[in-house]
């Protein structure tokens, strides 16, 4: 009798496992989505859910519409919008620190009001939307767009070229809606110069590029490039002197900037494996002095 207990509850057990693993899965009606990219030294995502049209009315005013204006939306589908940042940056000139942020949005016509929100665990739900643990909230223009997004998109857009802004964009139907934001990663790059010099002489050519490419103390960075150079072989490679030389012509000594061009392309041409391209790189600085 209590050996039949027990394999009647055994039994139990396998089927309950069993019905537990034996999930169906299906598409779902959003599918889930990831955006993400590095600004600066900003690691910035955004997860969301898209829905699609489906020929319906979107945005709009009243009742008809799938998202009325004037009503605090979850700017996505599911369980919301995350967005996430590695560091501090502004979003429309606003501090935002490093962290995870739920975004929510309310349309209207031609100004939406964009938000985010510290408490992830109420997810899509702005039902439970409290505005003590509201972030950040901002109006912006939106603008029509001349051919309609069937499927809700956000992009970081629009990064410049001193990779230090961009824009979260948002499009669906006929709205886009950007978001600029600006990140700083000088001080950053600075802390690490100060830290990781002194641990690996490597580093001396990583900082002396970054002053010179942003125009900083160049005679800090020739300091670094002679002491690197001086250690070891290293004052055979050819691709640093060209550094050198680069350093060296921005300074004004044009004399000595061609001096060491030369030497660099002396080196490159008897480079085994190929000049990578320095002889012409060194011979173009030469010719511009």
């Amino acid at each position: 009798m209590r050996k039949s207990i027990l394999l009647f509850g055994l039994s139990i057990l396998i089927v309950g496992t069993l019905e537990l693993k034996a999930q169906i899965n299906i598409p779902q009606p959003s599918a889930k989505a990831k955006v993400e990219t590095t600004v600066g030294l900003t690691d910035v995502s955004i997860s969301y859910y898209r829905p699609s049209v489906k020929e319906r009315q979107v945005f709009g005013e009243g009742e008809d519409f799938l998202q009325p204006y004037g009503v605090l939306w979850r700017a996505g589908a599911n369980s919301g919008t995350v967005l996430s940042l590695t560091t501090d940056a502004v979003l429309a000139g606003n501090k935002v620190e490093a962290g995870e942020y739920l975004i929510f949005m309310t349309p209207g016509e031609k100004e939406w009001e964009f938000k985010l929100y510290s408490d992830l665990s109420i997810g899509g739900n702005v039902g439970n939307y409290d505005e003590s643990k509201e972030v950040l909230s901002v109006i912006q223009k939106a603008t029509e767009l001349d051919e309609a997004v069937e499927t809700l998109t956000y992009q970081i857009s629009d990064i410049s070229a001193d990779n230090k802004s961009a824009n979260i964009h948002f499009q669906w139907e006929n709205v886009s809606l950007k978001i600029p934001f600006e990140v700083s990663y000088d001080e950053l790059v600075m802390t690490q110069i100060e830290k990781n010099t002194k641990v690996d002489p490597r580093n001396l050519i990583t900082a002396a590029n970054y002053y010179y490419t942003t125009d900083k103390d160049l005679k800090q960075a020739l300091t670094w490039v002679d002491a690197y150079l001086a250690e070891g072989n290293n004052s055979a490679q050819f691709w640093n002197l060209y550094l050198k030389a680069q350093i060296l012509a921005k300074l004004g000594d044009k004399k000595e900037a061609k001096k060491v061009a030369e030497k660099s392309i002396e080196l490159a041409k008897k480079n085994s494996s190929g000049d990578f391209g320095y002889v012409k790189r060194n011979q173009d600085l030469i010719d511009s002095l």
